[in-house]
C-alpha cells in the first residue's frame, strides 16, 4: 500500500514457454482490492493506469478526461476471476506458450473500438505499440 510502490509483474514475453504473469492485473482487482480490501477498487485501478503511465513518460494516459487517451475495461465485479494457465501450441512450427485467460470482463474499448465483449476477443485489433516521449 506504499505510495513507493506499484503492482505489475512481467518478462514482455521472454518466457511465454515457462512463466505464465498475464493474471497479475485480475488477480490485483479481484484478491488486493475486492477480497483483502487492501486498497479501494478505484486505487487499484489508478495504480494499473495513470500512475504507471506517468512513472514511464505517458502524460497523455492513465485517465478519462478530455484530452486525454484512454482505454476503458467493464468490468462485472461480481464474475471477476482469472483462470489457471494452460500450454497451447499456436506458434510457427508447432512453438507453445503458456496462457492464461480471465471472466469479468463485460467489454473493452481501445481506440474507441471495441476489442473484448463478453470475455472474448472481438478480432478488432486498434491498438499500437507505445513509445515512451523522453
Amino acid at each position: 500500500t506504499s505510495d513507493h510502490v506499484l503492482p505489475g509483474l512481467g518478462d514482455a514475453g521472454a518466457h511465454v514457454g515457462q512463466v505464465m504473469d498475464a493474471g497479475w492485473t485480475t488477480f490485483t482487482l479481484r484478491y488486493w482490492a475486492r477480497e483483502r480490501k487492501a486498497m479501494s477498487m478505484a486505487e487499484a485501478v489508478r495504480r494499473m493506469t495513470s500512475a504507471p503511465a506517468r512513472v514511464v513518460g505517458l502524460d497523455d494516459r492513465g485517465v478519462i478526461a478530455p484530452g486525454q487517451r484512454a482505454d476503458v475495461n467493464v468490468i462485472d465485479m461480481d464474475n471477476l476471476a482469472e483462470s489457471l494457465p494452460s500450454y497451447v501450441h499456436d506458434f510457427p512450427n508447432g512453438g507453445g506458450r503458456l496462457v492464461q485467460t480471465a471472466t469479468g470482463y463485460a467489454a473493452t474499448i481501445c481506440n474507441g473500438e471495441v476489442i473484448l465483449e463478453n470475455d472474448r476477443h472481438t478480432g478488432a485489433r486498434p491498438g499500437s505499440v507505445l513509445r515512451s516521449s523522453h
